[in-house]
């Protein structure tokens, strides 16, 4: 397949009625550049790699060419995907679950860490469920004890493929498709792919269809980056405070490198006032579940968190990201600032840096070739 057609529409790629309802039903009216490319050739049985964007719509596509590939009267696992946290194993199984929601028979199944294994065991041989998602420890775990049987397995996802193929998860990713059907088919998905992921592919996908963005259009486009020099990195939570009430929005999220320093911001900025929530990798899930949900619901108005929530989790109403830290990961860059904007929304993201960060200011430019310039003194009626 030496190209890839580009289908305008999703009435035009053959899928269910019922697979249309819940497109049409959920608010979504034309497809993204990334699903009128990979939905149709996926679903077709072709191995997928697609690199785009955050925000441009990669769950919706191989959520919805999963589902155009499941038999919902068959009541075996059919498809695995991998996420790499449990937030986006969440998100993705509630997206699945909306456009699937007019498929008789179907059922979902979410496999995370930190809940008891037997529960998921029990719930596998009860529901029988054609999907499941998860995180890789969890679904290897699950089918070396036999709870999932893999021979009716034909599709396998990976989610933020170059996290999840990164030196942390890459042993476990190959253990899991080395139980799967050799037919299988396979996709990759994720914003960036770096030439050393795409090696490591070689040796589980079939001839796959590259679908990638070269690295100068990375930059998401609607997000305008700006940067402020604080001089000291104690007057940040001041410039936060200064810049939220300057500027419009209803929420913000505020991203750090490290567990304590959240906790610290979040506690600094309440003191000032605000409706503030901070999520980080060191709390229980039950907890990161229910600040998320406070979020979302709008009780609190700025989210302090770290990486845990860089990649993929899709807030509607998010226009603004602060980068309170640089990220260490540049590619981090790239799914911190694309909360905001997502799928074509306008969006504005401010680096608070010190003297000793202009040196890694400069780096992100260079590697995005993009712009960030100076927060001017005017940014209110800018934004």
């Amino acid at each position: 397949m030496e190209t890839v057609e580009s289908i305008e529409s999703f009435d035009e790629m053959d899928l269910s009625d019922e697979i249309l309802q819940g497109i049409y039903g959920n608010g979504f009216e034309r497809p993204s550049a990334i699903q009128k490319r990979a939905i149709v050739p996926f679903i077709k049985g072709y191995d997928i790699i697609a690199q785009s964007q955050s925000g441009t719509g990669k769950t919706g596509t191989f959520s919805i060419a999963t589902l155009g590939r499941i038999n919902p009267d068959q009541p075996q696992v059919q498809a695995i995907i991998v996420s790499p946290t449990r937030e986006l194993t969440d998100q993705t199984c509630s997206v699945i679950s909306v456009l699937g929601k007019a498929m008789d028979g179907l059922k979902i199944k979410r496999a995370i860490g930190g809940t008891r294994v037997q529960d998921d065991i029990d719930e596998i041989r009860t529901v029988r469920p054609q999907i499941i998602v998860g995180t890789p420890g969890r679904l290897m775990d699950l089918i070396y004890r036999n709870a999932i049987s893999t021979e009716s397995i034909h599709t396998f996802v990976l989610d933020e493929a170059d996290e999840m193929l990164s030196q942390g998860f890459q042993e476990q990713i190959q253990d899991i498709f080395r139980q799967m059907p050799r037919n299988v088919t396979c996709g990759l998905f994720s914003a960036t792919l770096a030439p050393e992921i795409l090696a490591v592919t070689e040796e589980f996908m079939r001839k796959p269809i590259k679908i990638l963005v070269k690295q100068e259009q990375l930059t998401l486009e609607g997000i305008k980056q700006f940067y402020v020099d604080v001089d000291q990195d104690d007057y940040k939570t001041d410039t936060i405070v200064d810049i939220y009430r300057a500027l419009e929005v209803t929420q913000a999220i505020v991203y750090v490198n490290t567990q304590r320093r959240c906790a610290r911001v979040a506690e600094q900025l309440a003191q000032e006032g605000f409706p503030v929530c901070c999520v980080h990798a060191g709390m229980n899930q039950e907890l990161r579940q229910q600040t998320l949900k406070q979020f979302r619901d709008g009780s609190a108005r700025l989210l302090i968190t770290t990486n845990v929530l860089a990649r993929g989790i899709d807030i509607q109403q998010i226009k603004l990201v602060i980068n309170y830290d640089l990220p260490g990961d540049i590619a981090n860059y790239l799914h911190r600032i694309g909360r905001s904007g997502r799928y074509g929304r306008k969006g504005v993201a401010i680096n608070l840096i010190t003297g000793r960060d202009h040196h890694d200011l400069k780096a992100l430019e260079n590697y995005y070739h993009t712009s960030i310039e100076e927060l001017p003194g005017n940014f209110s009626e800018m934004i």
